[in-house]
């Protein structure tokens, strides 16, 4: 097929190409006819879009075992489905529990599981509590000093029902005097033998906020969310780079539907989009993980 050039399209270069945000360069009909006759015209939109981003919302709480779609624009496409679980549960509905499996909660949380399925049903995704949410001595809740931790797999191509480790995500709850509490969290990925330090995040226990991974407003912001974080983000692993995820989140005891942005740059197959959906139901969960323990659970009340 041969090609023939139909006309040109000029536009100016403006401040706004240099600021790192999606815009509009150009929306509306132009002329296409040659020496400036009249003829034809073309109706043209030009987008500036320096990062472009997936959408994905879990469509319930991650507790409820949800739907996950990609969003675009007005359009809900089913990618993947979540499933949680838990140890010592009744064989009814797994949110309510036994008095004796609420006593314990009020003791110690573990044994939350969240699996990421592809829409065959094959498992590409989980994240595992490995480290108990428990109080620490001397306090009703999760302190730095004994963080609860997850562990986030991806399946290992080499042996079928097995996992291989991704990342380690730890959460705490912060309380200072006149201070309304936050949810800590402290984010590694598993690389080289090592483990790399990718996001250090504080968000609202009552109201939520945004876990994110971006080196670069880690960089800007300091990323203090306690005193002894160093706040050196400068020899990451190549995971990061820039923007690489979002996930905004409801604050405790709030119904919380994830939404998770990511770059596309990384993101080349259905399993790297799997492995930020395990890790935005974990940092939905470690909300409630985090909440204090003193509060007494009715007898067949939910547990959460």
């Amino acid at each position: 097929m041969k090609r023939q050039q139909i006309g040109v399209v000029r536009l100016n270069v403006g401040p706004e190409w240099g600021e790192g945000k999606p815009v509009v360069l150009f929306e509306g009909w132009i002329g296409i006819g040659k020496s400036g006759r009249p003829g034809a015209e073309l109706h043209l939109r030009v987008k500036l879009d320096p990062d472009p981003r997936y959408v994905f919302q879990f469509e319930d709480d991650t507790k409820l075992s949800p739907q996950i779609v990609q969003l675009q624009g007005n359009v809900k496409q089913p990618i993947f489905s979540c499933k949680f679980s838990r140890d010592r549960v009744s064989q009814g509905d797994p949110l309510w529990s036994s008095a004796a499996d609420q006593d314990s909660e009020r003791r110690e949380r573990k044994g939350w599981r969240v699996k990421i399925h592809d829409l065959s049903g094959s498992a590409v995704a989980a994240a595992f509590i490995t480290t108990p949410f428990v109080p620490s001595t001397g306090c009703d809740w999760v302190a730095k000093s004994n963080p609860g931790a997850w562990l986030i797999v991806r399946p290992d191509s080499c042996r079928p029902e097995s996992w291989l480790p991704w990342g380690k995500l730890e959460a705490w709850r912060e309380r200072e005097r006149g201070i309304r509490d936050s949810i800590c969290f402290r984010f590694h990925v598993f690389a080289e033998g090592g483990e790399f330090l990718i996001s250090e995040i504080l968000l609202s226990a009552e109201k939520g906020g945004e876990f994110f991974i971006d080196t670069d407003q880690q960089a800007r912001t300091g990323a203090d969310p306690s005193p002894q974080s160093s706040g050196d983000f400068a020899a990451l692993s190549p995971v990061a780079g820039g923007f690489v995820m979002r996930c905004r989140v409801q604050g405790e005891g709030k119904p919380s539907k994830p939404l998770v942005q990511l770059a596309m740059r990384h993101v080349t197959c259905v399993e790297d989009a799997a492995i930020f959906m395990a890790l935005a139901g974990a940092v939905n969960l470690s909300i409630e993980a985090c909440r204090t323990f003193r509060k007494k659970v009715r007898i067949g009340a939910h547990s959460w």
